[in-house]
């Protein structure tokens, strides 16, 4: 086992002392990265101006998330590095996202001008999905979650201020060429697809591209997607949607391969100086925090109960060597409990705490060991009031930080007493800032269900089936809806989740493989703990 920790240590720590991370601070975005100055704040910037222009053309006016609520992204030195985190050597990046926790993981990105590195590509793939699902009041059809994903994916950051979008898809061609064909029907009717997909490769996000390039770009077409969309929101079926906006989906499969032979393709260009961006601020991280940076790295990306159990040795002996920084202190915490260290848990948060009462992640990993410790406390009312005292203290600091919220509903499930109207308030408060959030939404739809709110418990429903990526909560979800719309009970325990825990993934592979993404389930909150 500790061969183990020293390889992956080995790639994440350069040699031969520790490096000189950086933190990039940004309205969206907390960036940490070992490169230089520049390069950080350049490639900050330039997600800044990415997240603006996703607001511009959505016609969103997203007020910026709370600190804790920001995406965490660390940059590590090369591909190999994120395939040997992640455990598959193709991953050429990853992505979980979780309330209050939502972290992405890429190899060094270089900031060119012109077209961007793949890795660069799956980062603002998976932050455009971070984005729409963030800021959409429905549940967006899969087509058109990955067809916008990959429409975005493809900004250019040109040299003289400008961004442009919707380039030609490349990576997407030998898919479109070689790949078993899925009509525009089928992109738009899910049952048409289901009836006539039965697995195996084919191109359905080639075409799930081409088909949003075409309606976006096409003045032919001209406000049909717009109109798509809101035929959807006011609950129209998805056929009937499309045939409302788009006519015949026959001739509009014609319109989309003629599209596709064209010898060039239209683009949206975005002047310099119509995006402002967002400030950004560097700080270098001191001694202590760089040294508890690959732990911090690894921890966050997930551990399993072995690599746990080895992590904290490491994280010890580098809080031993710096007992009086907060952010060690921290990162030790979090290590402790997740290796079942609940005692050490609490005494490392409390460390942190009395150093530095800011450290929003020392409140929660003190919760998370008190709540563990509740579930098997005689006096279970006693030992709840305790263990959500944490979470009301970084409540009152931090309102929009999801996971107090969170956790405050669970202080009545925990005790056996049914939720009061600020509980349901919270959680529900919760879900609206992080609807990518799987397992959350799980939990909303199962209060729901308990309520007998079978409405607002089919949306939050919803939302899990239209996951970009489906997995096991998407299809239990539709199982569910399915149930709900025939009239018939649905027992929601049935949607709890599988038993042992994993971490939800987003990860998507280097060339040469599909450069599909993969998605794996959580239990409701995991990421919450």
């Amino acid at each position: 086992m500790r061969f183990i920790l020293a390889l992956w240590a080995a790639l994440l720590w350069p040699a031969p002392a520790f490096a000189a991370w950086m933190e990039a601070s940004s309205p969206n975005f907390v960036v940490y990265s070992d490169d230089s100055e520049r390069s950080l704040r350049t490639f900050t910037e330039r997600l800044e101006l990415y997240h603006e222009a996703l607001e511009l053309l959505t016609g969103g006016d997203v007020p910026p998330p709370s600190r804790s609520n920001r995406l965490t992204i660390f940059v590590l030195r090369d591909q190999r590095s994120v395939s040997r985190l992640h455990g598959d050597s193709n991953i050429a990046g990853f992505y979980r996202p979780r309330a209050g926790a939502s972290v992405a993981v890429v190899p060094d990105v270089e900031n060119v001008t012109g077209s961007q590195a793949f890795s660069m590509q799956v980062l603002l793939h998976e932050y455009a999905h971070h984005f729409l699902i963030a800021n959409t009041s429905f549940a967006m059809p899969r087509w058109f979650s990955e067809g916008s994903a990959e429409f975005y994916a493809s900004a250019v950051f040109h040299r003289d201020g400008r961004l442009q979008l919707g380039m030609p898809n490349h990576a997407r061609a030998g898919e479109l060429a070689y790949a078993s064909n899925v009509t525009a029907e089928e992109l738009l009717d899910p049952a048409a697809y289901a009836a006539r997909h039965k697995g195996g490769n084919n191109a359905f996000y080639g075409k799930a591209w081409a088909l949003y390039h075409y309606l976006v770009m096409e003045r032919a077409r001209s406000g049909q997607l717009s109109a798509y969309l809101k035929a959807l929101e006011q609950g129209k079926g998805a056929r009937s949607a499309a045939e409302t906006a788009f006519g015949d989906l026959a001739l509009l499969e014609r319109e989309l391969k003629a599209y596709l032979r064209r010898p060039s393709m239209s683009t949206l260009n975005i002047q310099a100086g119509r995006l402002q961006g967002g400030a950004v601020t560097l700080r270098r991280l001191s001694e202590g925090e760089a040294a508890m940076m690959p732990v911090r790295i690894r921890s966050q990306s997930g551990v399993t109960p072995e690599i746990a159990a080895e992590l904290v040795l490491e994280a010890r002996r580098i809080a031993a060597r710096f007992p009086d920084e907060a952010a060690v202190l921290t990162a030790l915490a979090e290590t402790e409990y997740d290796a079942g260290h609940l005692d050490q848990t609490i005494a490392a948060a409390d460390a942190a705490l009395a150093i530095d009462p800011d450290q929003a992640n020392a409140y929660v990993q003190k919760g998370y060991a008190l709540f563990a410790r509740a579930r098997s406390a005689m006096d279970r009312v006693e030992a709840y009031r305790a263990a959500v005292a944490p979470f009301l203290a970084l409540n009152a600091r931090e309102p929009d930080h999801a996971i107090p919220l969170i956790y405050f509903y669970r202080s009545f499930i925990g005790r056996g007493a049914a939720p009061n109207d600020n509980a349901l308030a919270a959680l529900e408060r919760a879900a609206r800032i992080a609807p990518y959030d799987r397992g959350l939404q799980i939990e909303m739809a199962r209060q729901h269900l308990r309520l007998g709110r079978l409405d607002k418990a089919r949306q939050s429903l919803t939302v899990i089936a239209a996951a970009p990526h489906g997995g096991t909560m998407a299809e239990r979800a539709r199982l569910a809806i399915e149930r709900i719309d025939a009239g018939q009970p649905v027992d929601e325990k049935a949607l709890s989740a599988p038993a042992t825990p994993s971490v939800a993934t987003e990860a998507v592979r280097g060339e040469g493989d599909d450069a599909d993404v993969d998605g794996e389930d959580e239990p409701a909150g995991q990421g919450q703990r």
